[in-house]
């Protein structure tokens, strides 16, 4: 009887165990299709609509795209719709790229990036060539940063350039504290955790510039546009030992006015922020001194050995199809890609602050005017990221 007892019971709990998961399977397929139609009803409800730039003036017409990032709720029901706070995805400027597919698409033969080395006698060897030229074009086409007597490091994105960075600048000696490393509050959230994440000797995450006290060498991180607020930034802690690393990721006329050419010794750009590809995993540095450019280098030289040579001619070709876009050489057809990203933000900020208004729940910045430069016209900054008041 117990022997038939334990058999009954292995096959209630197998029997149970099955249910279990042929429940959880159908129900994420409804939720699966669920999601999907919903897509659908939102970009219908939401409508298709794209902004218009023009050299004076802006303004909102009509067009096709997909449904945009914040939806808000009609009715009672919210329908299950949900908003994505944990991070962006710039997959807005899809469209388009889908657009430049000719201009963009390259061929890669299978013998070529066989050698670690891409140009030898440049500090930052594994650097394509191509890759700097396109550049040295597109922040001489934007006019957002000076090139001249200037060293290019590339990087496996910007977070590795910022590691290297941090790398090159902090003190080899005997000193056993760490080199503070500080930005103004508030600052990209993780800043402190790649700060901090390798447990270096080197340096260590020190918080709030504008709390910073302590007599000796440091790091101040000045982040223009600011991430998360938006807000032009400069330096604030300004005392002798101090050495800076400027982060311009957002500094492109779809997110900022281009005010000046910026100019530093060390700045930090991103094709993620400059043209939406944040899949290529690709950004760069323009150093003005050579031992720094050097000693960046060698930390990726020992972290990656290097930063992937498809990866580079890609962005090439992507960086040159946007400055052809913009000095008219591309497609007729095709409009100029820092015009059409202008349009996409000034569209979703409309979006964005229509719905705030609607929820009376929260606010959002009010930021001045300024003349940009490169499109010649006076607007307010509409950065690829938000701060909500409560």
């Amino acid at each position: 009887m117990g022997k038939g007892w334990n058999s009954a019971m292995y096959w209630r709990h197998l029997l149970v165990l099955s249910l279990a998961i042929n429940i959880g399977l159908v129900a994420k397929v409804l939720l699966f299709q669920g999601a999907e139609n919903e897509e659908r009803l939102c970009a219908v409800e939401a409508g298709a609509e794209g902004a218009h730039f023009s050299k004076k003036a802006a303004h909102v017409n009509r067009g096709v795209g997909k449904g945009p990032s914040l939806v808000v709720a009609h009715g009672g029901r919210d329908r299950g719709r949900v908003v994505n706070l944990d991070h962006g995805d710039p997959t807005m400027y899809e469209m388009f790229w889908k657009r430049m597919d000719e201009e963009t698409t390259i061929v890669i033969p299978g013998w070529q990036s066989v050698s670690y080395f891409s140009d030898p006698g440049n500090p930052c060897w594994f650097m394509e060539p191509e890759f700097a030229k396109q550049v040295v074009r597109i922040h001489r086409v934007v006019g957002n940063a000076v090139t001249e007597n200037r060293y290019i490091v590339v990087g496996t994105g910007s977070t590795q350039l910022y590691q290297a960075a941090l790398y090159a600048l902090a003190p080899t000696g005997d000193d056993p504290n760490p080199m503070d490393v500080v930005s103004v509050a508030p600052f990209y959230s993780s800043y402190p955790l790649m700060t901090d994440f390798l447990k270096s000797g080197l340096y260590k995450w020190a918080g709030d510039a504008k709390l910073y006290d302590k007599e000796g060498p440091y790091i101040e991180l000045v982040t223009s546009p600011n991430n998360p607020d938006g807000e032009p930034r400069t330096s604030v802690v300004n005392r002798s030992q101090g050495v800076l690393i400027h982060d311009f990721a957002y500094y492109w006329p779809q997110y900022a006015p281009i005010t000046s050419a910026a100019d530093h010794d060390l700045m930090l750009f991103t094709v993620s922020k400059s043209t939406g590809h944040a899949g290529i995993r690709i950004g760069w540095a323009l150093v003005k001194d050579k031992e720094v450019a050097m000693k960046m280098t060698k930390f990726i030289e020992l972290n990656t050995i290097g930063v992937s040579k498809d990866s580079q001619l890609r962005a090439a070709k992507i960086l040159k199809a946007t400055s052809d876009s913009c000095e008219g050489i591309s497609n007729s057809k095709v409009e100029n890609f820092f015009e059409f990203s202008f349009n996409q933000m000034t569209l979703r900020w409309m979006k964005l602050r229509a719905a705030v208004r609607k929820s009376g729940l929260f606010s959002l910045p009010d930021f001045s005017s300024e003349w940009c430069a490169y499109n010649q016209q006076a607007f307010k900054p509409q950065p690829g990221l938000n701060t909500n008041l409560c």
